[in-house]
C-alpha cells in the first residue's frame, strides 16, 4: 500500500556527514539550561534588590553570578541596573517567580549532579518561600 521510505533521514546525514553540525554531550545540554535558568533568577533577584535591597539577596546575586559564570566557562552574566521605577512591582509576584526559577535549577543542578548549584538553589527556594508571605502582608498595608 505504501513504499517504505528508503533513504536517509536529512537529520541523521547532516549528523554523520557535516562537520559544522553541533555536536554537545547531554552535560554540556544541561550546563547550558541551568545556566539559563540561574541568569533568570539572578535577573528577578536584582529586580527584588531594587524593590528592597537587603544583605541576603545581595549575597545570593553575587553567588548566583559566580555560579553562571562557572557553568558558562569564566564568561560573567550580563546584569542590568534594574530601576524600582515604582514602587507598584508586586514583590510578592517576584518572590513567586523566584522561588519557581530556582525550582527548575535545582531540578536541573541535581540531573548533572552539581551540587554547588543545586544547594544554591534550594537555599533560594527556601528564602522565597519564606519570603513570599511577608510581601504579600506588606502589599496588603499600603
Amino acid at each position: 500500500m505504501y513504499e517504505p521510505i528508503r533513504t536517509k533521514s536529512v537529520h541523521t546525514v547532516a549528523a554523520t556527514t557535516s562537520p559544522d553540525f553541533p555536536h554537545r554531550s547531554r552535560e554540556e545540554e544541561l550546563d547550558i539550561q541551568l545556566a539559563g535558568h540561574l541568569a533568570a533568577l539572578l535577573a528577578t533577584t536584582d529586580e527584588l534588590r531594587a524593590l528592597a535591597p537587603t544583605a541576603d539577596l545581595d549575597t545570593a546575586a553575587e553567588r548566583l553570578s559566580e555560579q553562571v559564570a562557572r557553568l558558562r566557562g569564566g564568561l560573567p552574566p550580563v546584569r542590568c541596573s534594574a530601576s524600582a521605577g515604582g514602587r507598584d512591582r508586586d514583590a510578592a509576584g517576584l518572590h513567586r517567580r523566584a522561588h519557581a526559577l530556582a525550582g527548575r535549577a535545582l531540578v536541573v543542578a541535581a540531573s548533572r549532579a552539581d551540587t554547588a548549584a543545586a544547594i544554591l538553589a534550594a537555599e533560594r527556594m527556601d528564602a522565597h518561600a519564606a519570603a513570599e508571605p511577608l510581601a504579600d502582608r506588606e502589599l496588603a498595608s499600603h
